[in-house]
Formats: C-alpha cells, sequence, structure tokens
C-alpha cells in the first residue's frame, strides 16, 4: 500500500511558478511511476505528467510542456515534484499525484493523493 500526500498549491500571478510536492510513504517510492493530475473547476480531471520508474523518463501534455517539469528528490527518493513556471489562469485546479509501480503508460492508477489548489487568477 502507497499513502501520497500533495503539498506547495496556492495562488500565484500568472507567470509565475510554483512547485509541488507529492510525499509517499509504504513501499520503494522509485520503483513506481508517478503521475501528475488536475481537476479544474467544473471540468474533467486531465493528465499533466508523469516520470516513470525506469531511468525516470518524462511525459508530459502537450498544454503544459516546455512550462512544467517533474522530477524526483535525489536526496529522497519518496518525494517527488511538479515544477510549474510560466503560469497561466487555466493552470487553475486541484492537482493530484498518483502512484503505480513498475514502468506505467496508463491513467487508471492504483495510489492517489487528496490533491492540493493552484489558483492563478486572470
Amino acid at each position: 500500500q502507497v499513502q501520497l500526500v500533495e503539498s506547495g498549491g496556492g495562488l500565484v500571478q500568472a507567470g509565475g511558478s510554483l512547485r509541488l510536492s507529492c510525499v509517499a510513504s509504504g513501499r520503494a517510492f522509485s520503483r513506481y511511476t508517478i503521475g501528475w493530475f488536475r481537476q479544474p473547476p467544473g471540468k474533467e480531471r486531465e493528465f499533466v505528467g508523469r516520470i516513470i520508474w525506469t531511468g525516470d523518463r518524462t511525459y508530459y501534455a502537450d498544454s503544459v510542456k516546455y512550462r512544467f517539469a517533474i522530477a524526483r528528490d535525489i536526496n529522497a527518493q519518496n518525494t517527488v515534484y511538479l515544477h510549474m513556471s510560466g503560469l497561466k489562469p487555466d493552470d487553475t485546479a486541484s492537482y493530484y499525484c498518483a502512484a503505480n509501480e513498475g514502468d506505467y503508460f496508463g491513467y487508471d492508477f492504483n495510489y492517489w493523493g487528496q490533491g492540493t489548489q493552484v489558483t492563478v487568477p486572470s
């Protein structure tokens, strides 16, 4: 079993930056693929990006590519970050991290955090 807790959300002006954290407890987090998702107000949840177990390769949705970056904390293997820059009002959403064992390229992750809110006023 893996428990995930996101933090770091808040209110940031357009063009600003924010770093979200996803901290896991339970099993060896480094052996997991971690996904980030978001749910804008009144909309469906959408995929943001993922970092897979093998080689820490990362993949991003087109809407955030070159603005967002996912990385594992090399000093704390139970922590994954979502670095967000060039934030836009359309990035306003609740952000969730999710985990699945091994290399995982699907969207139906087994473990989910409770989410953290990011607000970018227009």
